[in-house]
């Protein structure tokens, strides 16, 4: 998938993105300029240094934020619709492997990342099928550090539910960074009673310092029904540093017993097979270089609050888009200093409390820490369960236009009509937090990690290790989701 460069229309109702694709679109070549503000950057880092409060470059950012990214989970209803009406538990659970397996090819050309969202920002979109049906999706920042994007879906004619939170956490691992994407969702199958908890595979940015920027995935993703007890383990499996290639998929569907009913293997950009191990039978499972993702439609920016995604970021979007790297950065700093603006005015000690979702209940989905705050009758028809969804938050066009109290909760400080104080340090390529309001311990935190502050409030950027850079051709260890170490050889030069 390649990045829409479409003229975005005030009036537009498409989402972020265009449904275009190119060959060889997961690895960048950077510019001599470019080249060295990475490694300026990288050079102030340790191996295994968490990258939360890192201000990365515009250049290497992907025009939408990361609540409107996480459609690309729903993005192939033809392989998503169909799963509630197949009878057969072990078909249906095949079923939802494919499914989950449909939309890692949904990516921006090269190695980009989306923007991160703000703390309250909120995104809303919906789907129209082709069997006149629609899909809502709503979704909010309920945490910035640490970074939680909580998400909701349903397709109420089609039975199907989704409740998740995403919590990536970025680590620069040496010639690489590696976003662990911690979280889980359940999605339900109404007509069923069946719930299957998802992970997600870690992402990585190979060959930061050296050779071409080369995005993968890696280690185990895990897809379980409790109700059937059938579970897949999927390996994203990495190039590694001695022979293998890119983009790599293995593992196998087992039943309730530990029976491996299902191999599967692959490309999670080309073709995955299926191969049924009872009868040796191996098939294809999906095509990902042929598909065409579909992407949520999202009303006009002029009906927009002034918090939700395209609307925040439009402005930062745009440049992106243009490649004018001066005027992204502009409008993106001008965004973060409001949100450290808006944690200082909130003062020490606040819990923030998000506008849509609530604390999970405790039980076997506590671990989604959000779900939507409101009462979705999931036994109800679908009628009831359309008028509930759209109750919480609009989300088609002309939807909301009389919720005042919606929009003016909403609205940044700028928007209010207040002007901004000096931010000393808010352009620092590294924010070691010195511009947030924090507690005792943390300001003590980072105190011992940075060197004294200036006069003028900057802070010194930290040495290079006196090791210097990784060598070409030297492995790198990478710890995985799971707790296990092994090497790997980064991208070649």
């Amino acid at each position: 998938m390649v990045l829409g460069h479409r003229k975005n229309s005030l009036h537009s109702n498409r989402s972020s993105v265009d449904e275009n694709r190119s060959e060889n679109d997961d690895e960048t070549v950077v510019s001599e300029e470019q080249g060295s503000i990475l490694t300026h950057i990288i050079s102030q880092l340790r191996p295994g240094a968490d990258l939360s409060r890192v201000t990365l470059p515009t250049f290497i950012l992907e025009p939408r934020s990361m609540l409107e990214r996480i459609t690309n989970f729903m993005a192939h209803p033809e392989t998503l619709l169909p799963m509630p009406k197949i009878d057969d538990p072990i078909e249906r659970f095949v079923a939802v492997t494919k499914f989950y397996l449909s939309g890692w090819h949904i990516k921006p050309p090269g190695v980009k990342k989306p923007l991160n969202p703000i703390l309250g920002e909120t995104f809303t979109g919906y789907w129209d099928y082709p069997d006149g049906t629609r899909g809502y999706y709503i979704s909010e920042q309920t945490s910035h550090h640490p970074p939680k994007s909580s998400y909701f879906f349903m397709a109420p004619e089609h039975h199907i539910r989704i409740d998740g939170t995403l919590k990536p956490r970025s680590k620069f691992l040496g010639n690489s960074v590696g976003s662990f994407m911690e979280g889980i969702a359940v999605m339900r199958f109404l007509n069923r009673g069946e719930r299957y908890f998802i992970t997600q595979p870690n992402m990585y940015a190979r060959g930061i310092l050296f050779g071409k920027m080369k995005y993968e995935l890696g280690d185990h993703a895990v897809v379980r029904c409790p109700e059937s007890g059938l579970e897949v383990d999927i390996e994203f499996k990495v190039k590694g540093w001695v022979g293998g290639s890119y983009n790599g998929i293995g593992g196998f569907i087992k039943d309730k017993n530990g029976k491996q009913l299902y191999e599967l293997s692959g490309h999670w950009d080309g073709e995955m097979f299926i191969k049924d191990l009872a009868t040796g039978k191996k098939e294809l499972l999906f095509d990902a270089s042929h598909a065409k993702p579909s992407f949520p439609k999202s009303r006009p920016l002029e009906e927009q609050a002034p918090r939700e995604s395209q609307k925040l970021w439009h402005s930062t979007t745009q440049a992106i888009k243009k490649a004018d790297q001066r005027t992204a950065t502009d409008e993106k700093s001008r965004i973060e200093d409001e949100q450290r603006r808006e944690a200082a005015e909130r003062g020490e000690g606040h819990v923030w409390q998000p506008k849509l979702f609530k604390a999970a209940p405790p039980g076997d989905e506590q671990s989604l820490d959000w779900i939507i705050d409101a009462q979705v009758d999931n036994d109800g028809p679908a009628e009831k369960q359309i008028k509930q969804i759209l109750a919480i938050a609009p989300i088609i066009p002309g939807q909301g236009l009389d919720q005042t109290k919606y929009f003016e909760d909403k609205a940044l400080p700028s928007q209010q009509g207040k002007g901004l104080p000096a931010q000393s340090g808010s352009n620092d390529l590294i924010d070691f937090g010195q511009n947030d309001s924090t507690s005792a311990a943390s300001q003590q935190t980072s105190q011992t990690t940075a060197s004294p502050a200036k006069p003028n409030g900057l802070q010194d950027p930290l040495l290079p290790t006196s090791s210097g850079k990784p060598k070409p051709g030297d492995p790198i260890r990478r710890m995985d989701s799971m707790g296990r170490e092994d090497l790997f050889m980064d991208a070649e030069p």
